[in-house]
């Protein structure tokens, strides 16, 4: 259904409404997700679908009101993203206490600013990456797969309604009742050495491994297994500190002090890897989005409505318009400006370098696998050690100025991917790029105001693992904040050489035979690769996050194993797809919003010296055969979603 000859209304008053609604509940959503589990998903088709659910019960709707609330929508986990890989590294380094104050208002400006700059920076990029390239844009595509078949609006939104109610009630049941724990794991020495053992029980978790198929999947587990059941053995092995305590501290011991920077140092090998890779098609996509705008600015030809976009000098006046308030961040950072113009600069380069790169792995691999994080510690690296030079070795604020400049690139870069996927989709339904670009736009805009409140209630309720001063109560229950920690570890080990070198040099040896061993896939035309960024994230991530993506993983892959036995056809197979991606974005949204919610009897039974879970505070210990209930229990959810997403399998006419 491509509308390139009509002209319907696209920027509503009730597109907008929606669209800004949408954007800062995923946002909220996703930066639950994201501090839970060092992961986030798109989620422009689950937006897409409610629209058409919604936008249904009015007189008048089209495909092309419904694509631009998907576009704004879906800038808010995107943004979400951005914010939460890098501004609560700053509470984990202990350069700030929290996320109130002045503090609330440089996150609201990081996280407009530079997203907006994200938007902006992609818009010359859409000509040469869309129209003139082939990439795929794989989540662009199934979004106006979806919106030109139109009819999932009210089966869809059922299926995500009722994935949503299940994920919360589980993470309500858990995590406020304490009917079962949030997490079942054990670890016992054996001689010197130790072996651990767990999984966190999570639907979101299993739903995230379903989404991103078992390829990737299979990487993040193999990567945590090398680091729990290979690394962390033989550091204890050759330890001399005392065997005796808890076994499962002392394995997290080890991982939080040395072994997870293996993580770190693949994670920037396959950041500069990604850059170096695509270094061909960056330039030549920069040079020829610039040729066109040079050639339609002289010719004054008249363009087609499916063509235009933001007018340049436009696009111009907005990037000086967003750097003035991030260089006056810069000089509340630190106070100077010979080093606070230095950093706008770099800010400005990288974030355009990085946006790009965004876009175009977002058209290769899709939005939920873009490597955002392995450019962010690219950034970082880059950043501290410009800061270095001038500041000094061991200055007091380096590392969170640092921190600033690789948010403001994060928020920018996650922004782009979004948006290419967002332009993709319009294209082939026959949007107006123009007026996609003004609601990417205002969904960052709007995401970005509630960004900050999140976090607050987020850190008061949970607080983060790593940030000085967690009480002993809150850690099993703090976010884990992967990204944050990582960025911290990098900025803070650049300045003050304290960093385990050791295990990043090991990571980046590992990564180069990873990106070895993917180049020889490569040239065998594999259907199995092996991206080193997502076994990187599996050596930063606890293991017990990692068992539950690898269950959705499976289930995806059975579901594809299904299809193939019957002979499914492939209208059948699509149709299946999407209500599998539509129940487990419906499960991650439900447990992610019910996290938050529960955030707030949190901080209010805390006055009253109350925590949850309830059972737990009032009786001491969780339910007898608690973690066998919970694991039952996910095990039922994991056959829904099976189910959901297997349909009835009908076989292809022969």
């Amino acid at each position: 259904m491509n509308l390139q000859g009509q002209s319907l209304p696209e920027i509503t008053v009730k597109a907008v409404v929606l669209g800004v609604v949408l954007s800062v509940v995923l946002a909220a959503a996703n930066a639950y997700l994201g501090l839970f589990a060092g992961m986030t998903v798109s989620a422009s088709i689950p937006a897409a679908v409610v629209s058409m659910g919604v936008l249904r019960l009015f007189r008048k709707s089209n495909i092309l009101e419904n694509n631009i609330v998907q576009t704004a929508a879906s800038a808010g986990e995107s943004l979400a993203a951005g914010v939460i890989f890098t501004l609560p590294a700053l509470v984990v380094m202990g350069y700030w206490d929290g996320f109130g104050g002045k503090n609330f208002w440089w996150i609201t400006v990081i996280a407009a600013f530079g997203g907006l700059l994200g938007v902006l920076f992609t818009i010359p990029l859409r000509r040469s990456l869309i129209v003139e390239g082939d990439l795929q844009f794989p989540e662009g595509i199934a979004t106006a797969e979806v919106l030109e078949t139109g009819q999932e609006g009210g089966k869809g939104i059922r299926i995500i309604a009722q994935a949503a109610i299940a994920g919360g009630l589980f993470k309500l049941t858990a995590k406020g009742v304490g009917l079962w724990p949030e997490a079942i794991e054990g670890a016992r020495g054996v001689g010197r050495t130790l072996l651990y053992g767990g999984s966190n029980l999570s639907p979101a978790l299993l739903s995230v491994g379903y989404i991103v198929g078992l390829n990737i999947a299979v990487l993040i587990f193999l990567g945590g297994a090398a680091n729990w059941y290979v690394a962390i053995p033989i550091c204890a092995a050759v330890s001399e500190a005392a065997t005796d305590g808890d076994a499962v501290n002392r394995a997290y011991g080890i991982w939080s002090a040395q072994t997870r920077y293996i993580g770190v140092g693949a994670m920037l090998i396959g950041g500069l890897w990604t850059i170096f890779k695509m270094r061909s098609s960056l330039l030549s996509g920069i040079k020829s989005g610039l040729a066109a705008y040079r050639a339609m600015s002289h010719e004054q030809v008249q363009i087609d409505r499916t063509e235009k976009d933001m007018p340049m000098k436009w696009i111009l006046v907005l990037i000086v318009g967003s750097i003035v308030p991030l260089f006056l961040v810069y000089q509340v950072f630190v106070a100077n400006v010979s080093i606070s113009l230095p950093m706008a600069v770099v800010m400005l380069i990288a974030g355009f370098l990085f946006s790009a790169v965004a876009a175009y792995m977002a058209g290769l691999v899709g939005s939920s696998n873009n490597p955002i994080s392995g450019i962010t510690i690219a950034t970082i690296v880059v950043s501290s050690l410009l800061l270095v030079v001038l500041m000094g070795k061991g200055a007091e604020g380096g590392p969170a100025a640092a921190i600033i400049i690789g948010s403001v690139v994060c928020c920018a870069a996650a922004i782009a991917g979004d948006n290419m996927q967002d332009l993709k989709a319009g294209r082939i339904v026959g949007a107006t790029p123009w007026k996609q670009q003004v609601m990417q736009i205002v969904g960052t805009l709007s995401s970005a105001l509630i960004i900050a409140p999140v976090l607050m209630l987020l850190h008061e309720a949970y607080g983060f693992k790593g940030q000085p001063g967690l009480p002993q109560e809150k850690m099993a229950d703090a976010l884990s904040a992967v990204q944050a920690n990582l960025m911290a570890s990098v900025s803070q080990g650049v300045f003050k050489g304290d960093m385990p070198w050791t295990f990043a040099f090991i990571g980046m040896g590992v990564a180069v035979a990873i990106i070895i061993l993917d180049r020889i896939l490569e040239a065998r035309k594999s259907s199995f690769r092996t991206p080193v960024l997502a076994v990187a994230i599996g050596f930063y991530l606890p293991l017990e996050l990692s068992v539950p993506i690898f269950a959705g993983g499976v289930i995806h892959w059975l579901i594809g194993g299904f299809h193939k036995r019957r002979n499914t056809a492939l209208e059948q197979i699509e149709a299946s797809n999407r209500s599998g991606l539509l129940f487990a974005s419906g499960l991650i949204t439900g447990e992610a919003l019910m996290g938050i919610l529960l955030a707030i009897p949190i901080v209010i039974l805390k006055q009253y010296k109350i925590d949850l879970p309830i059972i737990k505070h009032f009786w001491g210990r969780t339910l007898p055969l608690g973690g066998l209930l919970g694991a039952v229990l996910l095990v039922g959810v994991a056959f829904w979603l099976y189910r959901t997403a297997r349909g009835n399998g009908a076989q292809a006419e022969s």
